[in-house]
């Protein structure tokens, strides 16, 4: 029996030795099963092949091995005719009429597919996607709704309809950034001809991002209210179609995987537009990588517009300055001019590796001065150091540590004058200093860590913050207002100290 990753033996024809045989051939069956022609007889097959370059030397019999091998890999199925048989010869030659399988009918649709993009990426940038996906998202939405649901049918289209837009989504803007970021645009870029297409390219993009902006944060709201509960009778009426259709093949899926199957679908919308606890949305990865994109290629056309200005001819620049220094009087004059536009002769330029902004559009003259020192570049040469003596800080430190105390007992003897038995509410304190004001929002940053909402303070008391966030409370400090949600500290411990 074959396992779900065994090996695939109907793709054994594209790597065969005869593989240009057999790909003509199972490409010819893929032309006519899209012309809904199922069953195909060698001699058609032989005629076409033999229209084709590299058939010349082709025979019947070759074609019957072909065939057999074809059929053997499971790309083909033979059925003897016995209806056309008009002698008893042609019967026992059992003729044979040819399906091909459906794991032939993908391959050769994928290969299809894969030539007419060529060895570039495709896609694009469509708003009108998102559009139409929310409107489908908002139909499913009213559907839910509804009681009694719509038929099954309607239900079905319209959960696929759903699903057809987010796959083009998802397929066309993974293709286009992967086309954007290929060798085959950068070097495009690099090129002349990209400045007439930038500001084309920079507006589809600049476009699309606020489309998106606009579309998604609707879908996303959308997408966060409905729950599993009410998405589950539209499921159901979705798989209700889906076991009406008649097939003669048991799958073997019960009800329970096929709701799981379709709920998949529906949590991998929801992560693609919301995120995942594991990582941010591929909407937002959109964003950010089509704003990217903008940013470079002004970097880009910045660097064309630099090598395009540092090869012009400066021919007739010179040719003015020439007759400007003619028509000088003096040699003086044409000194003055000479220091304007050629500025100083024999300067020395000093290099530092210091770099005040990276604003590539500020000024000279606005950047802040740099500093540099010159060392002589000699073996002898050794920096000057002075022989230094260990200072005792031990005043100035137990000063700071009995400043420190101070300010701890401070602290302390003004908390107690705010405490009312063993709490404190902020709504009910005067006006406090904004060092008690500090405080206090230290005690909540410390609570909203722990589960519990406790903690213990720098003098050993256990507080627990009691936070209403439905309650809002100002807090008044002697520097300004905070408006801030109600918050009661509880002092477990019981201890005034």
């Amino acid at each position: 029996m074959q396992t779900t990753f065994g090996k695939i033996k109907e793709a054994s024809y594209l790597t065969a030795d005869k593989a240009w045989c057999y790909r003509a051939i199972l490409r010819y069956f893929y032309i006519q099963h899209e012309r809904m022609r199922e069953f195909l007889f060698p001699e058609e097959i032989f005629a076409y092949l033999k229209e084709q370059g590299g058939f010349e030397e082709y025979d019947e019999d070759q074609l019957q091995q072909d065939l057999s091998q074809l059929v053997l890999w499971k790309n083909l199925i033979a059925r003897q005719e016995v209806s056309r048989a008009s002698t008893i010869e042609e019967f026992k030659k059992k003729r044979f009429r040819y399906q091909c399988t459906p794991y032939t009918v993908e391959f050769e649709r994928m290969l299809h597919e894969m030539e007419k993009g060529g060895e570039v990426f495709g896609g694009s940038l469509e708003r009108k996607e998102f559009e139409r996906l929310y409107g489908a998202l908002t139909k499913v939405e009213e559907v839910i709704q509804t009681d009694p649901l719509p038929p099954a049918d309607e239900c079905s289209q319209l959960w696929n309809d759903v699903f057809t837009y987010f796959r083009s989504i998802s397929k066309n803007t993974a293709d286009y950034i992967a086309h954007i970021n290929s060798e085959q645009a950068e070097e495009r870029m690099q090129t002349e001809a990209f400045l007439v297409f930038k500001d084309q390219f920079t507006t589809y993009l600049r476009d699309f991002i606020i489309g998106l902006q606009h579309t998604a944060s609707k879908i996303q709201q959308l997408l966060e209210s409905v729950t599993i509960e009410s998405l589950q009778p539209l499921i159901e009426q979705v798989i209700a179609h889906q076991q009406q259709v008649p097939r003669f093949e048991d799958i073997g899926l019960d009800e329970r995987e096929l709701f799981n199957e379709q709920w998949g679908k529906w949590t991998s919308l929801q992560a693609w537009f919301i995120g995942t606890q594991h990582g941010e949305s591929e909407l937002d990865s959109l964003e950010q990588k089509t704003s990217e994109q903008i940013r470079r290629i002004t970097r880009v056309v910045q660097r064309l517009g630099e090598r395009h200005h540092y090869f012009r001819s400066r021919k007739k620049d010179y040719l003015h300055l020439a007759k400007w220094f003619d028509s000088l009087d003096n040699t003086e004059e044409a000194h003055e001019l000479s220091s304007v536009v050629f500025g100083i002769f024999h300067t020395r330029h000093i290099l530092s590796d210091h770099v005040p902004t990276d604003d590539i559009y500020m000024d000279v003259w606005e950047e802040k001065p740099m500093e540099h020192e010159t060392k002589p570049r000699i073996r002898q040469y050794r920096e000057k150091t002075k022989p230094g003596a260990i200072i005792s800080q031990n005043k100035q430190k137990a000063a700071a540590r009995d400043e420190h105390l101070r300010n701890k007992q401070l602290e302390q003897r003004t908390l107690e004058n705010y405490m009312h038995g063993n709490k404190i509410v902020l709504q009910e304190l005067p006006v406090i200093e904004p060092y008690v004001r500090k405080m206090f929002l230290g005690w909540i940053g410390k609570a909203m860590a722990r589960k519990d909402q406790t903690f213990k303070t720098e003098y050993g008391r256990t507080v627990k913050v009691v936070l209403d966030k439905e309650k809002r409370v100002t807090l008044t400090a002697e520097d300004g207002l905070m408006e801030m949600p109600a918050v009661t500290f509880q002092f477990l411990d019981g201890v005034n100290n």
